[in-house]
């Protein structure tokens, strides 16, 4: 079975969930095909042809396709799609807007954040906030899936896949790229960090998140939060962890302040290792935690960071 990968990319890089979005791709199929579009995207198409497992790369050089407007991209997927049994995409902010367009425009039904592939048309996905694992099966011709990344061990480098230029679409007018304001943090990337340290409502202020900033920068460490900080104001809704928010799996998670509601588990209870920090003895964070420290986050979290700096 022939399986097309789109993947999101920055001009230089397709993005690390790629890399994911390839090793589930595989367990589709074995010949499988990525789609990098976009201005200026050579640098971006010669990194998705260095991964492990990709037979080939499709470079689509389009003015229209520099900003990843979604309803510019979509008619190039479906125009593609006849030759593919599969059209997947990591769920990110780039698969959840392109792939529902994709599917709708196919007349398909969408499998969405599978987690596993049973079969080339069966796949594993959560439901209810992850509290249950559905088991789905397509009769769909072309099946249109989106995959979580933290699910699928990402392939390696070390591919040399041919690059196959190929002419885009054009605009099709039906929106427009205005302008972004992104973030800028030296800190790693939440889905991709290998530590998280995330703080809840228990923080009681943004200015009290910076205790959490002085333990990530000693441990490296990426900085969320859970969306009722957010929703306070505490910080920026890019920190947000949970159902609504990132799906994070580091090798350790620490919570803090943050009392396990199943919309925040559901984004981090892959994690390797987690450790919850929280006054409440009852907090239903607890139950997921592998090690859990009750009392004052205050006293704790600066007496954490010191022992961190003496080790």
């Amino acid at each position: 079975m022939a399986i097309l990968v789109v993947a999101a990319h920055d001009g230089k890089t397709v993005r690390s969930n790629v890399a994911n979005a390839v090793a589930a791709a595989g367990q589709m199929g074995s010949d499988v095909t990525v789609l990098v579009a976009g201005s200026n995207c050579a640098e971006a198409a010669k990194s998705a042809a260095a991964l492990q497992g990709v037979a080939k790369v499709l470079q689509a050089e389009d003015a229209a396709y520099a900003n990843w407007v979604a309803e510019d991209i979509a008619p190039l997927v479906v125009k593609l799609a006849p030759g593919y049994s599969h059209v997947v995409m990591a769920a990110d902010s780039v698969g959840k807007n392109v792939a529902p367009r994709v599917a709708a425009l196919l007349d398909v039904a969408q499998v969405s954040e599978a987690i596993q592939v049973v079969s080339p048309d069966t796949f594993v996905r959560p439901i209810y906030a992850g509290n249950a694992m559905a088991t789905v099966q397509t009769a769909d011709k072309i099946k249109v899936v989106t995959i979580r990344p933290t699910n699928f061990k990402a392939v390696a480098a070390g591919g040399s896949a041919p690059i196959e230029q190929i002419g885009g679409e054009g605009a099709k007018g039906l929106s427009s790229y205005v302008g972004a304001e992104l973030s800028k943090s030296e800190r790693p990337e939440l889905t991709s960090a290998k530590i998280v340290i995330s703080g809840g409502r228990g923080l009681a202020s943004g200015e009290n998140f910076k205790l959490l900033e002085t333990l990530a920068d000693k441990l490296g460490a990426g900085l969320g939060a859970s969306r009722a900080a957010v929703d306070a104001g505490y910080v920026p809704n890019d920190y947000q962890v949970g159902q609504t928010g990132k799906v994070v799996a580091p090798d350790l998670y620490i919570a803090v302040g943050i009392s396990g509601a199943i919309q925040h588990l559901a984004g981090m209870k892959d994690s390797k290792t987690i450790v919850a920090i929280n006054k409440d003895e009852e907090a239903p964070i607890f139950q997921v935690a592998d090690y859990g420290i009750v009392g004052d986050l205050f006293q704790i979290v600066p007496e954490l960071t010191a022992a961190v700096e003496k080790k």
